[in-house]
């Protein structure tokens, strides 16, 4: 219905300026003198502007925006140039121009910044820019502009929208940190790792051959007398240390701590030379198969930019559920913000054939455990559940209390 009243409002207020100018022509003709001519002549400029900017179409503007890159990490700024350029030299008083954000820049201060007024006056050309601060996580898409203009009466109003389609996307913010593994098994994984994670040099196995590259700690000095020539020690091939990492997406205040946790943890495993996997249970359920390398990197924190706390299952409902738990043979490492103990009975029943699984738990900053989860960590403790409590802002202390056996 509204829509349907548009069209006559503008005829109508249309036929307003004309009587308009007709009523005070005829009041000067009538009345004569200096002040009703005085009046008619003072409201003839802006009659004659409103019936010109009544045939004025706004589809004459052409509207960009540029954005100096696609790629953000959560927490950046973004910097954004619209380029607005026209034909006529009509003169325009005002454009008030408004970049429609999607939902994921929902907040008033993000959506204020986007609405500028420019006066633009006889210029063909002119630009204007606007910055979003503390870019939230997520996918934002800008889709149009929505270009208003009217007389300085408010006799004439236009409004269009322009379609000027923008994407970009930002990561979660990250925690350099520093992984170390809390077990150490030989047979664990399934393909040998880098360097970095495939030997242990306190079991040789035999000697070799010098090779470019060998540390000096490896030469074999008694093999190396008895054969005249450098041979160095033969260790042991370790396999990959693959970590599976499952998160929690049920809807949590500190659930932005607990994307942001797994991406560093993620980044940290791939960043020492194993493999890793995710999986997340949120709208649908995405499961990333173990891998290494930038692009399961690249994979994983696109899916972790996107991911929403939208979990219609319990955590511990997840872990009953998927039995691709009991297939593999690798860590577990469990990451959410609510410890409940029919989840430590479910990690415990899962620990008792995957050996002790790792939950952290993450709180705010300087949150202090609540007695119920001091309570639960002692369950978890006689389940044979490790649970490690990090605070939002101290992600890179993480691992600074394991102690490898």
């Amino acid at each position: 219905m509204k829509k349907l009243w548009i069209p006559f409002k503008k005829v109508w207020k249309f036929v307003v300026l004309l009587f308009l100018i007709v009523l005070t022509f005829s009041y000067a003709m009538f009345q004569g003198g200096f002040v009703s001519w005085f009046l008619f002549y003072s409201f003839l400029p802006f009659a004659l502007y409103c019936v010109g900017l009544s045939f004025y179409s706004l589809d004459e503007l052409e509207i960009t925006r540029e954005i100096p890159k696609t790629d953000f990490n959560a927490g950046e700024s973004l910097k954004v140039t619209v380029n607005v350029k026209r034909n006529s030299i009509f003169p325009i008083f005002y454009l008030l121009i408004e970049d429609k954000l999607s939902d994921t820049l929902t907040h008033s201060h993000h959506k204020k910044k986007a609405k500028a007024l420019v006066l633009p006056g006889f210029k063909k050309e002119f630009t204007y820019e606007y910055i979003i601060d503390n870019l939230p996580r997520g996918e934002h898409i800008f889709d149009s502009f929505i270009v208003r203009t009217s007389d300085l009466l408010g006799l004439v109003e236009k409004e269009k929208a322009h379609y000027a389609e923008s994407k970009v996307i930002a990561y979660p913010a990250y925690t350099e940190l520093v992984y170390r593994p809390f077990e150490t098994h030989f047979d664990q994984g399934m393909t040998a790792s880098r360097e970095r994670v495939q030997r242990d040099t306190t079991l040789a196995i035999g000697v070799r051959d010098y090779q470019p590259g060998d540390r000096f700690s490896w030469i074999n000095w008694k093999a190396s007398a008895k054969r005249n020539e450098i041979m160095t020690k033969e260790f042991e091939q370790r396999q990959s240390h693959d970590v599976f990492v499952v998160m929690d997406c049920s809807p949590d205040m500190h659930f932005e701590g607990v994307v942001s946790f797994t991406a560093s943890l993620l980044r940290a495993v791939l960043k020492k030379g194993a493999q890793t996997g995710l999986l997340t249970i949120s709208r649908e359920r995405a499961s990333f198969p173990i891998r290494g390398g930038e692009d399961q990197l690249h994979q994983l924190f696109y899916h972790l930019a996107r991911i929403e706390a939208k979990s219609s299952s319990s955590f511990e409902k997840v872990l009953e559920t998927e039995g691709m738990f009991v297939q593999q043979t690798v860590s577990f490492l469990l990451v959410t913000a609510q410890l409940t103990k029919s989840l430590i009975e479910k990690a415990g029943f899962l620990g008792q054939r995957k050996g002790k699984i790792t939950l952290f738990l993450i709180k705010g900053e300087k949150e202090a455990p609540t007695q119920s989860e001091r309570s639960l960590i002692a369950l978890a403790n006689a389940r044979n559940v490790r649970v490690l409590m990090v605070h939002e802002g101290e992600f890179a202390s993480a691992f600074s209390e394991v102690n490898l056996r």
